[in-house]
């Protein structure tokens, strides 16, 4: 088999060139690093629905006002939708598994984690917008999720889109 380098294969592409790999290799390289960048996302969003999913226990809870226990209920949502994102493509794996088709698992894959990242990303803004407004008021609440958000943004999607141009 003739070694190929450059091309995209999946979530590859740019980083990809000048590597002395088949196509299939590129695509198990890519399986492997995407699963990596899974495990650590999958296990921070566990956490955090775990313990979301803990608050209407807590005494305080029957304080919240209608506002908080919607910010809540969607936040518990959210954090489910992320959770079943960032497994689905185990899901894919299994039913793609010995079908020769890894390219096409890493790319669907790698899109399903980008709606993760952003979904786990209005997670985070929205416990700081309930946390905020529970402990200070409203206005800083609104504030400071606004700041997360922009923050967030900017960590998780401007930065690796202006590296990908080599800023």
């Amino acid at each position: 088999m003739s070694r190929r380098s450059g091309g995209s294969g999946g979530s590859g592409g740019e980083g990809d060139r000048g590597r002395d790999e088949t196509p299939d290799e590129r695509s198990d390289r890519n399986w492997v690093e995407l699963l990596q960048e899974l495990r650590v996302m999958q296990t921070g969003v566990q956490i955090l629905t775990g313990f979301l999913l803990t608050l209407p226990f807590q005494a305080r809870f029957a304080d919240l006002d209608t506002f908080q226990v919607g910010v809540y209920l969607a936040l518990v949502g959210l954090s489910v939708l992320a959770t079943g994102l960032f497994v689905t493509p185990v899901s894919l794996h299994r039913a793609l598994f010995r079908k020769h088709r890894k390219p096409a698992l890493v790319t669907l894959s790698d899109r399903v984690t980008r709606a993760g990242i952003l979904v786990l990303a209005l997670v985070f803004t929205g416990t700081v917008l309930l946390v905020v407004d529970v402990v200070v008021n409203r206005t800083a609440a609104f504030w400071a999720s606004g700041a997360i958000l922009v923050l967030l943004v900017g960590l998780w999607f401007a930065l690796p889109r202006a590296a990908v141009r080599g800023v």
